[in-house]
């Protein structure tokens, strides 16, 4: 019965914790403009959503990046607002902010402008530059003698463990 009791209430304080932890992170978010993606390059679709207006309409303002007002509207998530605009191909590469008003409550996030979609990734080629060891390149005659001198040291481990287990010495 005791040892029952001190899981049950071990438990309880984990769940107890687990939730106090939690609270502050939730509560954080709804004072944020979410901004996706957040990274973008000129001429890019941009959308951005928030919790802090519950499910009232808010009106966006993007004016800094040249984009202008745009609408947030009740989206199919819980009390979230939603709301997209363009980037204009005109847009320098800067960080600009973008701000969302609601109920005189005003929610801010960053948009990053580059030159360059962080989307594109660009695979290196070729080997690695770091000296002797592997970085030469596929050599068949270096692979071939890197191979024999494996085998003739194994070779030579195994008889002389064969050996010492014999008895014979080394």
């Amino acid at each position: 019965m005791r040892r029952t009791a001190r899981l049950l209430t071990g438990t309880a304080l984990a769940v107890a914790a687990a939730s106090l932890a939690t609270a502050p992170a939730y509560s954080g978010d709804a004072g944020r403009l979410e901004v996706f993606p957040s990274s973008v390059i000129p001429g890019s679709a941009v959308t951005v959503n928030t919790a802090a207006c519950g499910a009232d309409a808010a009106t966006g303002d993007a004016s800094a990046v040249g984009a202008g007002a745009f609408a947030l509207a009740p989206s199919a998530h819980e009390h979230d607002v939603i709301g997209q605009f363009r980037v204009p191909p005109s847009a320098q590469p800067g960080t600009y902010e973008i701000v969302a008003t609601c109920g005189g409550r005003k929610v801010t996030g960053d948009l990053m402008v580059t030159l360059t979609s962080t989307r594109e990734q660009i695979q290196p080629r070729g080997h690695v530059n770091t000296g002797v060891g592997g970085a030469l390149g596929p050599d068949p005659v270096q692979t071939a003698a890197g191979v024999a001198a494996l085998a003739v040291a194994a070779a030579g481990g195994t008889w002389l463990l064969h050996r010492r287990a014999r008895g014979d010495g080394i």
